[in-house]
């Protein structure tokens, strides 16, 4: 496995199934960090049913304001109850150190058409799904949680992203199954990966959405390895949710499906100020 201990990572496969190829980082900090800020305002209709009630018992919930809070962008994460098969939650510190050397590799610019420009944007697609930074660096508070199932894993992050970057973002990843539909990464050692990029759907949710299939062959130490890596980014308001699941295990793209569609709603309840189903809260 090919590390890069200068750059910080969090998705990775089994080191049962890879070998060499995996590699988990000491523990890092809870899932305050990876994610996220949204516009929140309350409804009008809200407040005339509020002022029509009665006063009742109250509950705490998240406050409308202008921006996603560290504590409504956790309110926001998927739950172990809220995926199917049997997906179990990791530790934070675990998930935010998550790694796939598979990814790590220079692209062959020989091979593009367009030469660097191309190639500059399938290094980028490498580098940012190797550090969990596709959308780019969050604008405000942010949270992420971790999930593994068998070789796979599957990451969902909440963040707050200023909207002109995050709509640039989305757009870009648009081209890459044109720009980037299959090319060649070599490592450190020579080792060369295929790589191809297909457009995926993505359930009709949120303000906007994009989602691809990126999937890496090649050598993982002396064994041939195949990673499947299906992601997911839905907008809502000037925020994001990022779904990536997979690894050697093959297709997640279920999985993918239904946490992007219960994952966007727990987000659109803390935007308007309500509590979504319980959180379990962290796992250490």
């Amino acid at each position: 496995m090919t590390a890069r201990p200068t750059r910080p990572v969090r998705f990775v496969t089994s080191a049962l199934a890879a070998g060499a190829l995996l590699t988990t980082a000491a523990c890092s900090d809870d899932g305050g960090s990876g994610a996220a800020a949204s516009d929140v305002t309350a409804s009008p209709v809200a407040e005339q049913s509020r002022a029509a009630r009665p006063p009742a018992a109250k509950t705490p919930t998240p406050s409308p304001s202008g921006a996603l809070t560290a504590a409504g962008a956790r309110a926001a994460l998927l739950t172990e109850a809220d995926l199917e098969d049997d997906w179990t939650q990791v530790g934070d510190k675990q998930a935010a150190s998550w790694r796939e050397s598979l990814l790590v590799g220079t692209v062959d610019v020989a091979e593009f058409l367009t030469a660097k420009t191309d190639a500059d944007d399938c290094q980028k697609l490498l580098d940012t799904l190797y550090s969990d930074d596709l959308l780019g660096k969050p604008s405000g508070a942010g949270a992420l949680r971790g999930f593994a199932q068998g070789d796979s894993r599957l990451l969902q992050q909440v963040a707050a992203y200023d909207k002109v970057a995050l709509d640039e973002s989305l757009a870009w990843m648009q081209t890459l199954p044109t720009e980037c539909d299959q090319f060649t990464a070599t490592d450190d050692t020579g080792d060369e990966r295929t790589v191809q990029v297909i457009k995926t759907s993505v359930p009709n949710v949120g303000d906007a959405r994009q989602g691809l299939r990126v999937t890496v062959r090649g050598p993982a130490g002396d064994t041939p390895a195949t990673l499947t890596l299906d992601v997911a980014v839905v907008r809502v308001g000037t925020d994001a949710i990022t779904v990536t699941a997979g690894g050697l295990d093959g297709d997640e793209s279920d999985s993918v499906e239904q946490a992007v569609r219960i994952g966007t709603e727990r987000l659109k309840d803390v935007q308007a100020g309500r509590t979504p189903s319980a959180d379990p809260g962290e796992v250490d």
